[in-house]
């Protein structure tokens, strides 16, 4: 299937809304409809991308209104644009993703957008595109823990949390009659996964529920749709990075340092490498549960060392 931005169909009414290239912030979002009902999968990360998503989507929309929106996790790519659909549809959430979205608001992002020295140098490069002025996430209308049972017009669907791994409340979205996966975050195809929550062994676990499923086709939430191959190659790098730094844990190395250290090979060239800066981060965090959290504005300031940004 084509990596163009839009509306693809990817299984008997089953459709993925794609952001091309799939680096920060450029995330995808799904649409699952039956019975003249539609559910939504995640919204984008500011008001005028969503309006636009919401506007393409019409076409499938105008008889399949959206009644459902399930949000896979708590960052704003895949949240940020709720409020344009909370007043017609009932938000569904994992309790953890809706503990998590009161703890960065966009508001945060703005400022740190607009922050002096490094840190506002790193965002404005990663983040510059996006305007997040005006937004304003409602709370969920449901919360569930482990698993929840939706079904659109006359077709179930299975919402099934899988965090803490890339977020703490990662959910994926399975349509069983379809064969497809809506995996959020928990997979970036082409991409370099970031895990801010962890663990990462618990992140491999989940991709293999993922592949468990046997699903034919697989929307990830960043990079080019998918299928058990790709998922396959995302569990591999985590695999790596887990078992490369643990042994520059144990040789004393520093979190920053075993990043900088570790030679990515084939995955070299998947977009923000840099990103394995936070995975090395959370790992030591496993390793050494008494050790001192890194603040999140640090590691982005590391994130950009390394990517050249600054």
């Amino acid at each position: 299937m084509a990596y163009d931005r839009g509306l693809r169909e990817v299984g008997d009414g089953a459709f993925a809304y794609l952001q091309p290239d799939g680096s920060w912030g450029w995330s995808n979002a799904g649409l699952v409809t039956g019975g003249g009902s539609s559910l939504l999968v995640d919204t984008l990360f500011d008001l005028a991308l969503t309006r636009q998503m919401l506007d393409t989507m019409a076409t499938v929309t105008a008889s399949a209104p959206i009644a459902t929106v399930v949000n896979t996790h708590a960052n704003g790519d895949h949240c940020f644009g709720n409020q344009l659909v909370a007043d017609q549809a009932r938000v569904v959430m994992s309790k953890a993703t809706a503990h998590e979205l009161t703890h960065v608001p966009a508001s945060m992002l703005a400022a740190m957008q607009q922050a002096p020295g490094e840190l506002g140098t790193v965002f404005r490069k990663m983040f510059g595109a996006f305007d997040f002025r005006g937004i304003d996430v409602p709370p969920p209308d449901d919360t569930f823990e482990g698993r929840m049972d939706v079904v659109v017009g006359d077709r179930p669907v299975a919402l099934v949390q899988l965090g803490p791994a890339h977020t703490d409340g990662d959910v994926i979205v399975h349509l069983p009659d379809a064969g497809v996966v809506y995996t959020g975050d928990l997979l970036f195809i082409e991409g370099t996964p970031i895990a801010w929550a962890g663990t990462l062994r618990n992140w491999i676990n989940a991709v293999d529920a993922i592949l468990a499923l046997e699903p034919t086709t697989i929307v990830p939430g960043h990079g080019p749709v998918t299928d058990a191959a790709g998922a396959t190659r995302v569990r591999d790098y985590l695999e790596m990075l887990d078992r490369e730094g643990r042994v520059r844990h144990a040789a004393g190395m520093t979190a920053v340092d075993a990043a900088r250290d570790i030679a990515l090979g084939e995955y070299a060239g998947w977009l923000d490498h840099e990103r394995v800066v936070v995975n090395m981060e959370t790992l030591y965090r496993e390793l050494d549960p008494g050790r001192a959290t890194t603040p999140v504005p640090d590691l982005f300031i590391e994130m950009g060392r390394l990517a050249g940004i600054i």
